[in-house]
């Protein structure tokens, strides 16, 4: 079943041409990577794909649900706020600069959305973000707060806070572009280990060894467009000029 859908869309910023006419979608748990140069239009995609941007033209479908499609005049229209509010409890977003907030303890921080916004119960509530927690491997730091932490364990915070949510499709933008490659390297190890929970996730990143290990569809993006997708085997060893040079930058082991 195809969770998203993100059909023909089209963004600028006053003249610049950020994204040309790109189409792609995701089906229940899949994982797939966005990779590209800076400047592709990967991270503006994926704020259009979850309404922190609005797209120009295109249509935005969740599950079935359109969120976004083209009016009379040719340019995108959304749903109303009722019907967005219901779209976007299925998905959870992780930034890179983990956007915690700083006075709310590790706990506060996790359970504030799932007791106020979705009105769930307390016990149930702190019970799975204690669960999520040892997962992350900070079943040690709920009453710590994000100042006492370091960025691996911050952005860790941030994956638990989104997963509390329990999304049905899980965004994260560039998760360790501000870490050091020490922390990177827990950070990869936590994402790699949802992939058993069988949440589809879409993932910006620059770090290519783990797109080619985790992901079950590769997506290239350059000046705006897809250059290419497919499985990890099809566009890490692809014979197209645009993708071999750009991933002629990386030694991936």
């Amino acid at each position: 079943m195809k969770l998203l859908e993100l059909n023909h869309v089209e963004k600028s910023f006053d003249e610049l041409e950020v994204l040309k006419d790109i189409s792609m979608s995701v089906e229940e748990g899949e994982i797939v990577s966005v990779i590209g140069p800076s400047g592709s239009g990967k991270s503006t995609l994926l704020r259009c794909a979850t309404m922190l941007e609005t797209m120009d033209r295109g249509e935005l479908i969740y599950m079935g649900k359109k969120a976004a499609w083209n009016g009379p005049e040719g340019r995108a229209v959304y749903a109303g706020k009722r019907e967005l509010k219901e779209i976007q409890k299925q998905y959870g977003l992780v930034f890179q600069n983990f956007n915690l907030f700083p006075h709310y303890s590790v706990m506060k921080n996790i359970t504030d959305a799932p007791l106020h916004v979705q009105k769930r119960g307390r016990d149930a509530v702190y019970a799975e973000a204690r669960e999520l927690l040892k997962k992350m491997g900070l079943e040690d730091k709920e009453d710590a707060y994000p100042c006492q932490l370091s960025g691996g364990q911050c952005q860790r915070v941030a994956i638990a806070r989104a997963l509390a949510l329990n999304p049905k499709i899980l965004f994260f933008d560039e998760p360790t572009s501000a870490l050091d490659p020490e922390l990177t390297g827990e950070v990869l190890k936590v994402i790699k280990s949802l992939s058993d929970l069988h949440i589809a996730m879409v993932i910006v990143t620059h770090e290519m060894a783990f797109a080619r290990d985790i992901s079950d569809r590769v997506i290239f993006m350059a000046g705006g467009v897809i250059v290419e997708e497919g499985t990890p085997e099809q566009v890490f060893s692809s014979g197209n000029e645009r993708t071999q040079s750009f991933l002629g930058r990386y030694i991936l082991s």
